[in-house]
């Protein structure tokens, strides 16, 4: 596939100002350069503090929020947390359970079946709750749309605090508290927070309101990064601060069942790529596999046998769920072969995991660079999930669509959906047309260029302190370099041609590079070719060696 590089434009000036001021190699000050921070905010950006949180109770409604959870906590109500299955929810319910049991406050908790109820506030969840006793509910990563399940707890005798951190709609939920920074009277400095995010300001609050030490919220900091990693959310103000302080928890971390996971990931240092492809993918698999509670369950003991046990099981969750993924996929380039010209990929087949399906659309979509959905049929009724393209909006093109839907939701990159089997055929249909009408096949994916390095630029001390960048991630992705004019010394594939591996030359400096599923162009290019690369630049350390290693995005010859 072409793509189109391209290179970011940087003021010069304020790169060097930055460069000399902080003592930076030129890649990190042109970083920092195009985040468009003052000298202040670069102080907070390189080394965050304790002190660098915003005030909880600017928030809307925390005030409420804390008033009538103390006032539940001196009335010995029973309160329940009620969350999502994803790691952001398991994470926001375990900050909010874990703090409420060092005050000595028993809660309980719900996360609902991702398969058999799938998202936020339910009825028949709410009738239990009740049925229990509880008397007051508090969402966390969920609760924001839910206006008619507010209303039936109501009903019920349930209060009901929602903290949130997705869209809001027109109408808000008439809940006791409704915390969610996207709200349009918000005043709060900073709209992105995860959901455990607002779980994690909530302890703050509660423990100022209660005169507390500090640490007694900052302990949860480590849980709060998982989920904050995991939902990629912009790590950038109050979430950089969580991520990077709850890195460095992480490291000497109490919890035992976050411990015993890093554990037997086989994890040996822990960055944002550790959380993201090592812990995110275990706790999800839960959820993804209809077992949520073990996911809870793990962060919740204090016991290392029974965290072992926890951590075992979710280890097999996770193998299934590779297995179950490899399958599908399979299964859809099968049926892509017979279908080359599809604007749009839409794929339904019985016995597909509906858990699953959304992590192989997102692949397909970045294989193909076309939109996909896929649907899975469970006899009468459908279940699909899609992700797109820059460029498409597939939430718009959805909508279009929706008298053939039972139900939808999403945004312009990725969309869940349902329908009736037997609409599915015409739903492609005209999923068709609209794809077709916009285009897609000139669309073309870009590559950004961050910064154009030469040989002067690849010290492994230079190279080093791109880690003060860290943690990576959505709105801190890690710099994207273009490197010209290499010579390839050596060029092979490996894992049975999957991965490329080169030796690339400038002048005496020899540089590794690796191009991960990029196996088909070792028969493109061979020894002696000069050519222009473009990745992610890192320091290989293996068996006492070290090693400058690129991590291609794309390489073509050099003009």
């Amino acid at each position: 596939m072409n793509k189109k590089w391209r290179i970011k434009e940087y003021d010069a000036e304020r790169t060097l100002q930055i460069k000399d001021k902080f003592k930076l190699p030129h890649l990190v000050a042109q970083s920092l350069t195009e985040k468009n921070l003052t000298d202040e905010q670069i102080n907070v950006f390189l080394s965050p503090t304790r002190k660098d949180f915003h005030d909880p109770f600017k928030l809307p409604d925390m005030e409420k929020a804390v008033e009538r959870i103390l006032k539940a906590i001196n009335l010995n109500e029973k309160i329940v947390i009620y969350g999502d299955y994803d790691a952001d929810g398991i994470t926001s319910t375990t900050i909010l359970k874990r703090y409420m049991r060092d005050r000595k406050v028993e809660v309980g908790t719900y996360i609902p079946n991702r398969l058999d109820e799938g998202y936020g506030l339910n009825e028949d969840a709410i009738k239990q709750i009740a049925k229990e006793g509880y008397t007051l509910i508090i969402t966390v990563d969920c609760g924001i749309t839910a206006e008619n399940e507010v209303e039936i707890a109501k009903k019920f005798g349930v209060d009901v605090i929602i903290t949130d951190h997705h869209e809001v709609p027109e109408k808000l939920p008439k809940a006791v508290a409704v915390i969610d920074a996207k709200r349009k009277d918000n005043n709060y400095p900073f709209n992105q927070l995860a959901g455990c995010g607002v779980a994690f300001k909530l302890i703050q609050a509660l423990s100022i309101k209660l005169n507390l030490k500090e640490e007694e919220w900052l302990k949860y900091i480590d849980i709060a990064c998982i989920g904050t990693i995991s939902d990629i959310v912009p790590l950038i103000d109050e979430n950089r601060v969580i991520a990077k302080l709850g890195l460095k928890l992480i490291q000497v971390t109490r919890n035992m069942g976050l411990k015993i996971l890093i554990e037997s990931a086989g994890l040996k240092e822990i960055d944002s790529t550790a959380i993201s492809f090592g812990i995110s993918p275990r706790v999800n698999a839960c959820g993804r596999m209809g077992h949520q509670e073990d996911a809870l369950n793990l962060f919740l003991t204090d016991d290392p046998i029974e965290a072992r046990k926890l951590a075992s099981k979710i280890e097999g969750y996770n193998r299934e769920r590779q297995e179950i993924e490899k399958r599908i996929f399979n299964e859809c380039m099968e049926i892509l072969s017979k279908e080359k010209d599809s604007p749009c990929i839409i794929i339904g087949k019985e016995n597909w995991h509906h858990g699953v399906i959304g992590i192989v659309s997102s692949k397909i979509t970045d294989l193909t660079y076309k939109p996909s959905i896929l649907v899975c049929f469970e006899g009468e009724e459908a279940k699909g999930s899609g992700r797109s393209i820059q460029g498409f909006d597939l939430h718009n093109a959805v909508s279009k669509c929706k008298e053939l839907l039972t139900a939808f939701g999403g945004h312009s990159m990725a969309i869940g959906l349902s329908l009736k089997t037997k609409d599915f055929e015409k739903f492609k249909k005209e999923m068709q047309k609209c794809a077709n009408k916009e285009n897609i096949d000139e669309l073309k994916p870009e590559l950004l260029i961050d910064s154009v390095i030469d040989i002067n630029d690849i010290s492994i001390n230079n190279i080093d302190q791109l880690q003060l960048l860290e943690p990576f991630g959505e709105s801190n992705s890690m710099p994207t370099i273009m490197y010209k004019n290499l010579k390839i010394d050596s060029i092979r594939s490996l894992s049975e041609g999957k991965h490329l591996k080169l030796v690339l030359i400038d002048g005496n400096t020899y540089i590794d590079a690796i191009g991960f599923n990029m196996g088909e162009l070792v028969d493109r290019y061979q020894i002696g070719d000069k050519v222009d690369v473009v990745g992610n630049i890192g320091v290989n350390r293996f068996r006492n060696t070290e090693k400058v290693q690129i991590t291609l995005s794309d390489m073509r010859i050099s003009v």
